[in-house]
């Protein structure tokens, strides 16, 4: 089957094999429903943005949550920031319908799991000790882990690219898992084997 899957070279040598998979099986299978989406590579700790068509647009390097891990914990969107054990601090895996919303400051945000508190914003620098945008800046991803959970993304790039593409209508987040296979988290890639 012809995909419609295109990128510059430049963008598509950013993302790993496991990101670009899921990205055509998730065209192959109609996952996105004619939705633009983003692929959160955790182990590579960057985000990738397709338009609705599967075009890979850009992407970035990402902060994730403290704890490695694949769940968030049962009920942790309903407890205060305080109350989170860094064990706890997890990204979740998965597959998500997207909204464009606002925090409790009244930020334009993305919500990628709203019962677990998780959602896409920008860095926010505002505890110098834990210095968020040198971790981003480093060629590392071993210092990417940091947030309660929220995928923290540049400013710049979040206004180019992460706004206008998902904050602004319903999208697809597919947040790649750090353990197990990915057939575990997204189904469709067997649908979209059987097709092509």
């Amino acid at each position: 089957m012809a995909l419609g899957l295109s990128w510059t070279g430049a963008v598509h040598a950013e993302a790993s094999v496991d990101a670009l998979r899921v990205a055509r099986a998730a065209i192959v299978a109609r996952d996105t429903q004619g939705h633009p989406f983003a692929i959160v590579d955790k182990r590579g700790a960057r985000v990738h943005v397709f338009d609705a068509d599967g075009k890979l647009m850009a992407s970035s390097p990402v902060l994730l949550g403290l704890a490695k891990g694949d769940d968030s914990v049962p009920g942790i969107g309903e407890r205060p920031m305080a109350q989170i054990l860094p064990k706890e601090r997890t990204t979740p895996a998965g597959r998500f319908v997207s909204e464009p919303g606002r925090n409790l400051q009244g930020e334009d945000i993305v919500w990628i799991d709203y019962n677990a508190a998780v959602s896409m914003h920008r860095v926010r620098a505002t505890k110098k000790e834990e210095r968020r945008l040198q971790r981003l800046a480093t060629p590392t991803v071993a210092d990417n882990r940091i947030s309660y959970g929220c995928i923290n993304v540049p400013a710049a790039f979040y206004d180019r690219h992460i706004k206008p593409v998902l904050g602004s209508a319903k999208g697809v987040v597919y947040v790649l898992p750090e353990a197990g296979p990915l057939e575990g988290r997204f189904a469709f890639l067997d649908t979209a084997t059987r097709s092509d």
